[in-house]
């Protein structure tokens, strides 16, 4: 079972140290920033929106609860927004209840933004009361009682007086403040220890330090964390179906992500029927050059034959739309076994795939230059895909090496054109259990299970626009790793 609220406390505690993206130097500096913030405030309290406030202390280093980078800024949770709480008409005049005016209160903030509200209250319950209303886009932060939730105003609202209304000042990221908030909630509560009923009170929120990294700094944290939190939120979802299969979760979040439902599928990508209509040009050139073979079409994949819906912008096609099958040389100068050493050059067998690559141990056998040679079929090249038709079904790996042969059980999967990306998607593909379906539709269902590589060449494959296929295998990448650790 993957904890994966603790793994949002780590990408968190990461973003608020500035180790979670790359400091640029046209970012500019936080103090830059900052000036600006106090330069608006100041107009502010010159036009009389908001009250004149004692200057706060400067921030020791002993405050500081980590480092954080030199363009960076330590501030005071007040330096750069104005703090107040809101109230509670008196329950016993009925005239303040159930009118149209949102009314937050500590229940109510479940989730990131705050969208309505269990109770409303009048114009003369806000008039007769402490309580205000905060504008759209206020942070709202639990100061009494379960203190430290945070939730972001999606509407008008007051709130009761366990509820801060936190108004940032400048030029601000809102989800960025959001999340240090949220990040700094454990620092909070222990300030706020040994006070009557856990309360944090004004003060100490204003007098917090937070740190301010650059405005477009802010927006690239962001961008981060959402991406990564939108994927263990997959992760959540799947596992309340599969809590205790690892193997099972990997699988659905491989399946989620060749389904178009692990990323966002953009205009600017273009189609994959564009992409697909360039590699059936380039390959053709290839043909009339004579690098590469004329193969027989293979024939389109029907709406019937597709195993489930893609986005409109994708595109099904047949293995070999895009990739060459090549199968090994099974003729009278395939190496036997007992003439192979460990020094020459690589002869690849199901033994030597790991899911990731051709592993360099001691079971890879060599073949000697004069066996290569005398070989018509089965040569490898530095970055062949190569796959298992006999035996282990689908073991598979990527061939690092400058050059190596393969064994009779094994067929090599190449791109004739020069787009690394989509054997990037394809390592992806070889591991969905869409490609394991296939594999069962062409499995001749003998004792020594087995798979023609022209029935290879058939399988059905879903094809994002090149971009996306970025996307998709970044987005697998960085969540398999979390889930790993």
């Amino acid at each position: 079972m993957i904890d994966t609220q603790a793994i949002r406390s780590k990408i968190l505690n990461l973003a608020m140290r500035g180790q979670l993206t790359e400091q640029l130097p046209e970012d500019g500096t936080a103090e830059e920033l900052y000036q600006q913030i106090q330069a608006e405030k100041q107009a502010f309290v010159t036009a009389g929106k908001i009250k004149k406030e004692k200057p706060l202390p400067g921030i020791t280093p002993e405050e500081t609860p980590f480092d954080i980078p030199e363009n960076w800024k330590w501030v005071r949770t007040a330096d750069i927004s104005s703090i107040t709480s809101g109230g509670t008409p008196s329950r016993g005049n009925s005239l303040f209840w159930n009118g149209n005016i949102p009314w937050v209160k500590i229940s109510d903030i479940s989730a990131k933004y705050v969208t309505e509200t269990e109770e409303k209250i009048t114009e003369a319950g806000l008039n007769n009361s402490s309580a205000k209303i905060f504008p759209k886009g206020t942070l709202l932060y639990t100061i009494f009682a379960t203190i430290g939730t945070v939730g972001i105003l999606n509407i008008d609202a007051a709130t009761n007086q366990a509820i801060a209304g936190v108004t940032f000042l400048g030029k601000y990221n809102l989800d960025y403040l959001y999340y240090i908030l949220v990040g700094l909630k454990d620092i909070l509560v222990a300030k706020g220890k040994g006070m009557a009923q856990m309360n944090i009170n004004q003060t100490i929120l204003k007098n917090t330090p937070i740190p301010l990294p650059p405005l477009a700094e802010q927006q690239r944290i962001v961008e981060k964390i959402g991406q990564v939190f939108s994927v263990l939120d997959t992760i959540d979802a799947l596992q309340a179906r599969h809590a205790d299969n690892l193997a099972a979760l990997k699988a659905k979040l491989i399946d989620a992500a060749i389904r178009g439902k692990l990323t966002e599928q953009l205009p600017q990508d273009g189609t994959a029927e564009e992409l697909y209509q360039r590699i059936q040009a380039e390959k053709q050139a290839l043909i009339k050059a004579g690098k590469i073979r004329k193969e027989k079409p293979l024939p389109e994949v029907t709406p019937k034959e597709a195993p489930f819906d893609i986005p409109a912008n994708w595109k099904w096609v047949r293995l070999a739309n895009i990739w060459s099958v090549i199968n090994g040389d099974r003729g009278k100068n395939y190496p036997a076994k007992s003439t192979l050493s460990r020094n020459g050059i690589p002869f690849v067998s199901a033994l030597n795939l790991d899911g990731g690559t051709v592993a360099n141990d001691d079971r890879l056998l060599c073949l000697s230059e004069s066996q290569y040679d005398k070989l018509g079929n089965g040569k490898l090249i530095q970055g062949d895909i190569v796959v298992c038709i006999r035996g282990s079904l689908g073991k598979h790996g990527r061939y690092p090496f400058e050059k190596g042969a393969i064994a009779s059980s094994l067929a090599i999967m190449r791109l004739p054109i020069n787009e690394p990306l989509l054997d990037d998607y394809l390592m992806t593909y070889l591991d969905a259990p869409l490609f394991f379906d296939e594999i069962l539709k062409y499995n001749n269902g003998t004792a020594q299970p087995n798979l023609a590589a022209k029935n290879l060449e058939k399988f059905l494959i879903p094809l994002p626009p090149l971009a996306e296929q970025q996307r998709i295998v970044a987005r697998l990448d960085e969540v398999l790793k979390i889930i790993e650790q």
